[in-house]
């Protein structure tokens, strides 16, 4: 009679990543949603110790001072980094590098890095920034998360003109007729490794389950895809994926692998300054009505509201609008609208700023 031993095959790539510092990129298009599902994992880090890169497409910074508004100690100022240069996959080497080495040289680094990339950037070329030797042996991309604002996709946000790309055809068949939005969908989705379909409170059963289908197409083989709302995901589904996703870069499609530069000469942005707010009331409808006229593809920011001792949110897609109070103003900050404006190349920014000027009061 003989012994059998069982022995276990560790792959050691798994071993090694083991050691090294999780990091998760949340990308999706402007309004999606990722502000508000890191903010949820903030308030429920499952024990981790987070950090986060905010990158904002436009000089202007809204997404981080909106986190750090969430409330709670995990909410940390030095925790809470902003990269406001431009798309981050355009700044990898002046921005994100210096930005990464930093985090994880503290004498306490995080646990976990989240990275909240701006709602018009392309995920591969970050992707690719974590086989540079400096990043590469401490740190691992656990899995790139993209978030599906439903609503727009069932709106047709995302959707050619299917009479103007006909007229471009016959013009010079030649031409690569997909559109801006379309494209960047396409390049957001092709990096997953799991999409989150947000705000599916505001579809019908039937839109849904068209909206789900559509994106569904899009997908690589064997990337999941959850629904949800209001950021309600519990973060073990979201965290600890394990892909190691910047050792599977040649799975990720991309439209843009043979060029060397990538730019968003498409999209326009500029910041707005105002005072307090006098007229709540009504307030959505007004903005609306400005957002819709001018086709502006987003408006975010805080908004001072005069007796109110909060913050006001603003956070808008299109002409869908929506607010919410978070953190009481504090006695060393001045009392003031900061909104960011993003829209299509061509953008009137005197006419935006004067029209939403006025919907402010």
């Amino acid at each position: 009679m003989s012994d059998t031993v069982e022995t276990q095959v560790i792959d050691p790539r798994r071993a090694v990543a083991a050691t090294k510092i999780p990091t998760t990129i949340i990308t999706g298009f402007l309004g999606s949603g990722k502000t508000t599902l890191i903010r949820r994992l903030l308030q429920n880090p499952g024990g981790r110790r987070l950090a986060v890169i905010v990158n904002e497409f436009g000089d202007v910074g809204v997404d981080g001072e909106i986190l750090r508004g969430c409330g709670v100690e995990t909410c940390a100022d030095e925790d809470i980094v902003e990269l406001a240069n431009g798309c981050i996959c355009c700044t990898v080497a002046d921005d994100f590098l210096p930005t990464m080495t930093r985090l994880i040289e503290r004498p306490d680094p995080p646990e976990h890095i989240l990275i909240e990339t701006s709602g018009l950037a392309l995920p591969k070329p970050l992707l690719k920034a974590f086989t540079w030797p400096q990043v590469r042996a401490r740190t691992t991309v656990d899995g790139v998360i993209t978030i599906v604002d439903a609503a727009a996709v069932a709106a047709g946000r995302f959707a050619p003109d299917e009479a103007a790309l006909a007229t471009a055809g016959r013009a010079d068949p030649t031409l690569d007729h997909e559109t801006p939005l379309e494209e960047l969908f396409e390049e957001q989705l092709g990096s997953a490794d799991l999409v989150v379909l947000h705000k599916v409170d505001l579809l019908s059963a039937d839109d849904l389950a068209r909206v789900e289908q559509q994106v569904r197409s899009m997908l690589r083989p064997g990337v999941d895809l959850l629904r949800a709302s209001h950021g309600q995901i519990d973060p073990a589904v979201l965290l600890g994926l394990g892909v190691n996703a910047e050792d599977d870069l040649a799975s990720r499609p991309s439209h843009h692998e043979t060029e060397a530069d990538h730019d968003h000469d498409d999209f326009d942005s500029f910041g707005l300054s105002a005072g307090e707010l006098t007229d709540l009331e009504g307030l959505a409808s007004r903005l609306a009505e400005v957002l819709r006229r001018h086709d502006v593809l987003r408006l975010k920011g805080v908004v001072a509201v005069a007796g109110r001792p909060a913050r006001l949110i603003l956070q808008a897609v299109g002409p869908r609008v929506e607010t919410y109070f978070d953190r009481a103003w504090r006695a060393d900050e001045a009392r003031a609208t900061r909104l960011v404006v993003i829209g299509r190349r061509g953008l009137d920014h005197q006419a935006v700023g004067a029209d939403l000027g006025a919907a402010l009061g």
